[in-house]
């Protein structure tokens, strides 16, 4: 088993006579009516990580919230207070000025919006961090150039979706040794992986798949089961990628710094009272001393 350590992480460089955009412009489409606080965190982390924008999409609610939480996020409102089909034509049009898209934090379960995420996955060709509801709304035939960053659960839905048998997902999920259920999933997602895309799930320790490897990331603590470290994870995929375009590398630099910060936290904080949003802003150090 490969495990990451810090001599496996690479700071994107920049160029002396670098220009705003030269570093990496991520694309956030997220939230809804319901959840505004998580397409914030992961823009936000993303922004941390060292990319020089980050454009939210999102109903009003989500744009509003996204303003007054800091000045550093470029926002635009959509008209309905969710994403359906009607937001699309905005969306492909926009993604070609970006690097990255970071698609499906906080952006819900209607039926609209998943035939969107999955319209925005399948037609958007260019590279693409997908998470939560989004992971929710596709299938293993629909993403190319992507990093997807799953927990066990939507793990599951998504091999669902991509109409697995269910004596396969039942085998996964019943398998307690974490090599041969990454060698599991590296064996059932290889279509998936040929693709250019790269499998992160969320664990006590995190598994990366890409075509050629399993890669394994510990650290961390109980206290990153608080709503948002995920979203925080998601927003330093985005965030790496924009800069890299290294899809393998920007899912080890991301899970690497995510569980790390976890455990500076834990001690800082004497315990698990740390949120998303400590986070967020404790990346800027982990990322200066790396």
């Amino acid at each position: 088993m490969r495990f990451i350590t810090k001599s496996h992480i690479k700071i994107p460089s920049r160029s002396k006579s670098s220009h705003k955009g030269d570093n990496g412009y991520v694309l956030a489409v997220g939230g809804c009516e319901n959840y505004a606080g998580a397409i914030i965190l992961a823009s936000m982390a993303a922004l941390r990580s060292g990319c020089d924008l980050v454009k939210i999409i999102a109903p009003e609610n989500v744009t509003s919230a996204s303003n007054a939480y800091s000045p550093d996020l470029v926002t635009l409102k959509i008209a309905e207070n969710h994403f359906s089909l009607k937001s699309f034509p905005l969306i492909k049009s926009l993604s070609s000025k970006f690097d990255v898209l970071l698609i499906g934090n906080g952006i819900g379960m209607r039926d609209e919006t998943r035939k969107f995420c999955k319209q925005c996955v399948k037609e958007i060709k260019s590279l693409k961090v997908i998470d939560a509801d989004a992971i929710k709304a596709i299938s293993m035939d629909d993403a190319e150039n992507s990093i997807i960053t799953p927990h066990a659960k939507e793990l599951e839905l998504f091999l669902i979706n991509s109409k697995i048998n269910k004596k396969t997902i039942k085998r996964l999920n019943n398998e307690k040794r974490i090599d041969k259920k990454s060698k599991l999933i590296k064996n059932i997602a290889q279509k998936f992986l040929n693709k250019n895309n790269i499998i992160l799930l969320k664990g006590k320790i995190d598994i990366i798949i890409s075509k050629n490897n399993i890669l394994y990331v510990k650290g961390g603590n109980l206290g990153m089961t608080k709503g948002g470290t995920g979203d925080a994870l998601a927003g330093l995929c985005a965030g790496f990628l924009a800069q890299s375009k290294n899809l393998l590398q920007s899912a080890i630099n991301a899970s690497y710094f995510n569980k790390k910060i976890g455990d500076i936290l834990l001690k800082k904080k004497k315990g698990f009272t740390y949120l998303a949003s400590d986070m967020v802003n404790e990346i800027k150090k982990l990322r200066n001393h790396s």
